[in-house]
Parts: structure tokens; sequence; C-alpha cells
């Protein structure tokens, strides 16, 4: 029962406001005067876990995150999406979706995305007939593209824990996300329809109450927001082909990743200033700091439960209630969906998914098919409450109403994240078609 205690004890403290690193200590105190563990050995293997080539990815990339937002590279890509819609109000919402999964493709954070997008294109879609609550929850859904899209930190955090290829990784999460791009932006379309006919009907009959602000894209055209957005546009290809074309790391992708955002930032966009780039160095290495202690800790708590044999005994708890693998999976994505409503990302991928690995392996799923379920499952979880941390930062920025944004947000899970979960769960070659093809794994 240890162990169950421990994640109620997890739950219990994030709850409570304290900080995610620091909930992590607790449950690791707790098991260690539960189990009676040798601590100097503990921290031994704790530390020697951090031991990481592939670490060094994680702080650089989080670094061009920030660099991407402060650098105005953010903002071309944002202008060349809303430019390639050419206008069309429905469009904007795909040009939402759009420029998440391209900012995915270079920084892989969440909540970079959520800030740099939901500055500039909140009050700019708010203008033209998009409800506020709506704009929140399809900003907060979208920016977990980063998630799925690589490079991305929850995969590479997946890797480092369970020991699987992270290039295999960011390859097996490509095709969700563009079955994910694909349900969203189909989805905006139809939602569109109601609330921008009412918007028209309410302009008509009180046009002097709305008053439209030029977007650089209205103001720029394509062909020039097309042009500027050039270097932002290469980074991804540069990054991602270095990659899966056996010329980089990802450890040297993040490094790359780096360096051209500061040359683009610096002297092509000039919005980078060396002011700026000090406050972006501070920030990314406050969340690497924040994410390592949470790394460190849960290696250690790992450590412990696999001495004490906790995810055989899982394996053995869950086969003792039905073999069927089917029931199964469907019991991991509940449980896992559940978690992810109360926990951040990297409080699910780092301790609750090795927990089911053992499990997962014996009914015969593959390890890099279940790291695409996992981040599919956080998609979903870190927009559905209580907590829903993507939803609550995407609200403020929106200046939204969490109340009014839920339920926006639930009928975005129920209609299009929840299926394409089922889909990357009950049909592997979803996630592992890509890697294979690609030679990766």
């Amino acid at each position: 029962m240890e162990p169950v205690y421990g994640i109620l004890l997890l739950m219990a403290l994030m709850i409570y406001g304290v900080p995610v690193a620091w909930s992590f200590a607790g449950v690791l105190a707790y098991f260690v005067w539960a189990y009676d563990t040798n601590t100097t050995t503990l921290f031994l293997q704790g530390f020697r876990g951090l031991n990481s080539v592939i670490l060094l990815a994680l702080p650089l990339f989080i670094l061009a995150g920030y660099l991407m937002e402060t650098g105005g590279i953010a903002r071309r890509l944002i202008t060349f999406m809303e430019a390639s819609v050419k206008g069309r109000r429905d469009g904007l919402g795909s040009a939402l979706v759009m420029t998440s999964a391209v900012f995915g493709a270079i920084s892989g954070t969440a909540t970079a995305a959520v800030a740099s997008i939901g500055t500039i294109m909140v009050d700019p879609l708010a203008e033209r007939g998009y409800p506020r609550p709506y704009t929140s929850a399809l900003l907060g859904i979208s920016s977990l593209l980063g998630i799925l899209i690589p490079p991305s930190i929850t995969l590479i955090l997946f890797g480092v824990v369970t020991r699987q290829s992270i290039t295999a990784l960011f390859a097996a999460t490509v095709v969700p996300a563009i079955v994910l791009i694909i349900g969203l932006i189909i989805y905006n379309k139809i939602a569109c329809k109601t609330f921008l006919r009412e918007f028209d009907e309410a302009r008509a009959a009180k046009p002097d109450e709305y008053k439209l602000t030029q977007t650089d894209a209205e103001r720029d055209g394509f062909w020039k927001s097309a042009f500027k957005a050039v270097p932002a546009l290469f980074m991804p290809l540069v990054i991602l082909g270095g990659i899966y074309g056996g010329f980089a790391t990802p450890t040297e992708a993040a490094s790359i990743a780096v360096v051209l955002s500061i040359v683009v930032g610096f002297f092509i966009y000039r919005n980078l200033t060396p002011k700026r780039l000090i406050t972006s160095i501070v920030k990314a290495g406050e969340t690497t700091g924040t994410i390592i202690m949470i790394l460190l800790f849960s290696l250690m708590i790992g450590r412990i439960m696999v001495a004490e044999s906790v995810p055989q005994d899982l394996t053995k708890f869950v086969t003792s209630l039905t073999e069927n693998k089917i029931l199964i999976l469907l019991i991991v994505n509940a449980f896992l969906t559940f978690v992810g409503m109360i926990m951040d990302d990297v409080s699910v991928t780092v301790v609750i998914a090795p927990l089911f690995m053992s499990l997962m392996v014996s009914v015969g799923v593959d390890p890099v098919h279940f790291a695409s379920i996992v981040a599919c499952s956080v998609v979903i979880g870190a927009n559905s409450p209580p907590m829903a941390p993507i939803l609550y930062m995407a609200c403020k920025i929106g200046k939204a109403s969490i109340h009014e944004s839920v339920k926006p947000a639930l009928q975005l899970i129920i209609f299009v994240a929840l299926p394409v979960m089922l889909m990357v769960t009950y049909v592997p070659s979803l996630s592992l078609f890509l890697p294979r093809l690609l030679g990766v794994y």
C-alpha cells in the first residue's frame, strides 16, 4: 500500500500548493522512512542517473523556446500563419493551431507557446468574433502539440527514465500530432459557424461598437509575411533534418536551435537585445532547475520502487483483474488521464509512466508506442480540471474566465483529443510506422 499512499501524498501536496519539486521531495522522504532505505546509496544512484549526455538537450531546448519568444521568431511565425489563411476568419483558429505546431517543432515546450502565441493572437481573434473562453481553450490544447511534435521536453524525460531511444520517441509522436492538428482544424471550422454568425449579427446591429485593429498579417500581406518568416521556418527544418538525417544527435540539435535563435533574433529580426538574452537565460535556468530537481527525486523514488518490486506487483494486480489487452490499455488510459488532471506533464512522465512500463511490456505493448500513449494522455490531463495548468495559463493570457473556458475545453477534449488518444492506443502503427520507416527503431 506504500506506493498508493505515496501517489496520494504527491497529489495532496500539489493540490495544497506545495511546489512540484518539493512535493516529490516529500514523497521521497516518505518512501525512505517506509522502506528504511539507505540514503547514501540512493543519492549516489540518483545523481548517476542525471549523468546523461542526452539531458544536456533539456536546458538547450528550453532556452531556445524563451529566445523564440523574446527574439521575434514567434511573432513572424504567427504573422505568416495568419497571412496564409488569406483573411478568412474561420482560418484564424487554424492559424493558431498551425503556429503552435511549428513553434513546438523548435522549442518543445507548451508554456512558451501559450505565452508567445496567446499574447499576440488572442486579442485579434476576439476582435474578429472568437469568444475568449473558446480561444483560450483552443490555445491550451494547441500549445501541447509541443509535447507531441519533436523536439519534446516530455519525450526527452521519458527516454531518460525508461532508457529508450530519444530519436525513436521523437519520430513516434509525429503522426499522432498530425492527426491531432487535423482534428483541431476541422473542429474549429465547424465551431466557428455558430459564434461568427452571432458576432456578425451583433456587429450589424451596432457597427460603431466593433472596431478592428489591423494585424501585421493584414498590413504585410502573404508574400511579405512569408519572406519575413523564412528564417523562422528554416529552423525546424535544420533541427529535425539534422536529427533524422543522422547529422546531429538531439543534444547537438538543441545546441543548433539555441545558436540559430540567437543569430536570427539579434541579426535578422533584431528583436533580441543583450538584456532580453540575459532574461531568457535566467528563465531557462529556473525552469531547468525545477525539472532537474523533479527528475532527481523521481529517479530515487523509482529506484526504491524497483527494489521493492512495485512495478511487478502492479502488473500482477492489474492482470489479476483482467488479462484482456484492450481492457488493460483502457485502464491505463483512464489512470494516466486522471493523474494528468492533478499532476503536471513532467510528474506524469517521470513517475507514473515508468511505473506502468513493466505492465505494458507484459501485455505486448512496445515501449515506444507507450510513449505516444503517455504523451496523448498528458494533452488531455493538462487541460482538464481540477488543476489543468495549461488551461489556467491560457485563460490568464486570454483574459477569459476559467469557468467559462471549461466547457469549450471539454468539448475539444471529448470530440478531438480523446478520439486521437484512443486511436493512438489501439492502432500501434500510428506511432511505430515513422520510426521504422526512418530506420531509427
